[in-house]
């Protein structure tokens, strides 16, 4: 179950919303099953860096290329000839720290399956048909293959291991049936799948020049005008969300009272951490237009050949301090270009590797971490949560900087 609700389900709720929300329920549905509040949230943190880069539809991807004037498409697809790797061998990573070598021993079939049928769906979604859906398409995937090959194959029992419910989980369950609790994901799964196939998103996009911005500043460093483009979407992404929760709502009967309650809750509890957000993007476009991004892309530059390995780090940085992947790109997401230009190494690759490195630092970001402890009793208890985590944040990191690495000076083919 660790590996289903943390990493499976948990993949397609990052993928679907991000922004928190997979920390927040799988982590607390880890606990109503049986597994210690600590455990539970640990777990899920280190879970949730395979599908950040993707998460929320892609969001983060969307705002590197934005911030970078990179292409998108190729953006992603080279997040999905890194991360890939990285999410086949989480799921032996995860169990490995629950259990050791006896809990991966096992459960390795099932690790194999889990992580392997998510990896491979991440990259062929991100290569060959839409980055924004790599998530959605990886995280179902990886879900039902799972569940299928556990109908044929499952682990011995081990007593040493064994999980004990709450005493409050052991009553009789209420008479609903439990493929209505799926309904929700799938409604959500297939409205943003049709949204973005027949491109809904596009309808009605205006591209509005700003007005005394646009190509009003020069940057003497590529000797060129820097436009200040707005693309207007009535229609995006995030629009696919709220029709989806509208016939999700209609559908199991909730009324427009509790509709709007819930929306008005989601906004009292979310309101900080959408301003932080659109700060940070803000904040992102003013040293873009003032030029501090491009000096300090200089002076990172000085690491030389040893710069993709610190890419890595400075994506796992911007996160690790605004808290999600997507503020993370639009901070440092140009200064990694920079140095990039500057030292003749591939700025698709290294622009990627900022998101990339930037979900390393997820685990350990204070948003992420307030999260999880705000819905698991854990209050009071986030250095210990850091903790936990910090060490396998780093881990993980310098398993992707020598990925980076190789693809720069060895692997030259595997950048689109």
């Amino acid at each position: 179950m660790l590996v289903v609700i943390g990493f499976c389900f948990g993949c397609l709720l990052e993928g679907i919303s991000g922004f928190g929300t997979p920390v927040a329920i799988t982590s607390a549905l880890l606990i109503l099953i049986g597994l210690p509040a600590l455990e539970a949230l640990t777990f899920t943190l280190i879970f949730n860096t395979a599908p950040v880069a993707f998460g929320a539809l892609g969001t983060p991807i969307t705002v590197l290329a934005q911030v970078t004037d990179l292409p998108a498409v190729k953006l992603g697809a080279m997040v999905g000839r890194q991360l890939p790797f990285i999410a086949f061998i989480l799921p032996f990573y995860v169990m490995g720290i629950y259990g050791g070598v006896r809990s991966v021993r096992a459960l390795w079939p099932v690790l194999v399956v889990a992580g392997g049928s998510f990896a491979l769906a991440q990259f062929l979604t991100s290569n060959y048909l839409d980055y924004s859906l790599t998530d959605v398409l990886a995280a179902l995937t990886s879900l039902l293959v799972t569940l299928v090959f556990l109908r044929v194959w499952s682990p011995r029992a081990d007593p040493e291991f064994a999980v004990v419910r709450p005493a409050a989980n052991t009553a009789a369950p209420p008479a609903v049936a439990a493929w209505q609790g799926w309904i929700p994901w799938v409604l959500v799964s297939v409205v943003v799948i049709l949204w973005t196939h027949f491109k809904i998103a596009t309808i009605g996009q205006q591209s509005i020049h700003w007005p005394g911005l646009h190509n009003a500043i020069f940057i003497t460093l590529y000797k060129k005008a820097y436009g200040a483009n707005w693309a207007f979407q009535p229609l995006g992404t995030g629009t696919a969300i709220l029709v989806a929760a509208i016939v999700t709502a209609a559908w199991v009967g909730v009324g427009p009272g509790r509709f709007f309650g819930a929306v008005a809750a989601t906004w009292r509890q979310s309101r900080l951490a959408i301003l932080t957000v659109a700060l940070i993007v803000g904040l992102a476009y003013l040293m873009n237009y003032s030029g501090m991004n491009y000096t300090l892309g200089l002076g990172v530059a000085s690491a030389g050949i040893f710069f993709p390995m610190l890419s890595a780090f400075l994506g796992w940085v911007a996160v690790f301090l605004s808290g999600s992947d997507t503020s993370g790109n639009a901070l440092f997401g140009n200064l990694q270009v920079v140095a990039a230009k500057q030292l003749g190494l591939n700025p698709i690759l290294i622009a990627a590797t900022n998101s990339s490195g930037g979900v390393m630092g997820k685990m350990i970001s204070p948003q992420n971490i307030a999260t999880g402890v705000s819905v698991t009793q854990l209050r009071g208890q986030e250095g210990v949560v850091l903790a936990r985590t910090f060490i396998h944040s780093i881990v993980l990191t310098i398993l992707l900087g020598v990925l980076v690495v190789l693809q720069q000076y060895v692997m030259q083919w595997m950048i689109p």
